[in-house]
């Protein structure tokens, strides 16, 4: 019988991760770490992308390392905060470069679900973190369960423009197969790094360009937020 995680093909494809013996080991750590720890997102979210954005659908992927650590702001998309929330300087960075590159005013929220409901998956590498620690929940199963999600995307009929900013995330090109699929990378959009690479390396038109020469429906970055 299939676990329903997410409510959508996701079931399916990620079936046989749930019955690991490490996604186990993940599940228990998870349950000590939320009984004695404040930890982002809330159990509630840390599924979102994958609900949000169905395996069948996914166009894109936007990958970054694990979510923001301070209140209120990770709801379970890589970059996204909830609404209301200060934009985190990564993030202020991607609307720069996203209003240089195709003239998108920057948008009143901070939140990405109008991105994810297009098909753009917003995975972390690891979907959880301890509050004021980043990379509090590293190598404790995240890291081998989400490299099973890029690699089923990549060895899908439909191809895949996956988005790898900074190094962490560049390190996951031997995971897809590029005689399907495509790559688009720069340096992180941190403040330490955007000005050495990520500002001017144009990754929302040359995405649309990729999914335009496929016949794909291109992405409308300027629609961030789907109001969900």
């Amino acid at each position: 019988m299939v676990n329903k995680v997410f409510g959508n093909d996701w079931d399916d494809v990620l079936q046989e991760e749930f019955t690991k013996p490490y996604f186990a080991n993940l599940q228990q750590y998870l349950a000590d770490e939320y009984e004695n720890e404040t930890v982002y997102p809330t159990r509630e979210d840390v599924w979102t992308a994958f609900k949000l954005t169905p395996f069948h659908k996914v166009q894109v992927v936007i990958l970054g390392q694990d979510p923001y650590h301070g209140p209120g702001q990770a709801h379970g998309l890589s970059f996204s905060v909830k609404p209301d929330v200060k934009f985190p300087p990564s993030l202020r960075n991607i609307f720069k470069e996203l209003q240089a590159d195709i003239g998108c005013g920057v948008p009143p929220t901070g939140t990405l679900t109008g991105w994810a409901k297009q098909g753009v998956l917003m995975l972390n590498t690891v979907l959880t973190v301890r509050e004021g620690e980043a990379h509090s929940h590293r190598k404790q199963g995240w890291e081998t369960f989400t490299d099973e999600v890029i690699r089923r995307l990549a060895m899908r009929e439909e191809p895949v423009v996956f988005i790898l900013w900074g190094r962490p995330a560049q390190e996951k090109r031997k995971l897809i197969d590029l005689s399907n699929n495509a790559i688009v990378e720069s340096v992180h959009p941190s403040p330490l790094s955007a000005s050495r690479g990520f500002f001017g390396s144009r990754p929302f038109s040359k995405t649309n360009a990729i999914l335009q020469a496929w016949n794909v429906r291109p992405i409308e970055w300027c629609k961030t937020d789907a109001g969900i």
